[in-house]
């Protein structure tokens, strides 16, 4: 299925890779590393991660 990731989904034991808080995005790049972010260093690298081609998911929906 289009879209739908393999990886599990995120727990409270997933931090944000900037900042350490709780991560709620994951990013997976498309060349097959990811990061995983809080809500607000989602939103600042939003525009980047698009540019890259990532799949973002945020919580079970896909938001790019």
């Amino acid at each position: 299925m289009p879209g739908t990731l393999t990886t599990p989904q995120l727990t409270a034991a997933d931090r944000c890779d900037r900042c350490g808080a709780g991560a709620r995005v994951r990013a997976v790049l498309p060349t097959g590393g990811e990061l995983l972010f809080c809500n607000h260093h989602a939103n600042e690298h939003a525009d980047r991660l698009r540019e890259m081609n990532a799949t973002v998911v945020s919580d079970n929906e896909e938001l790019v």
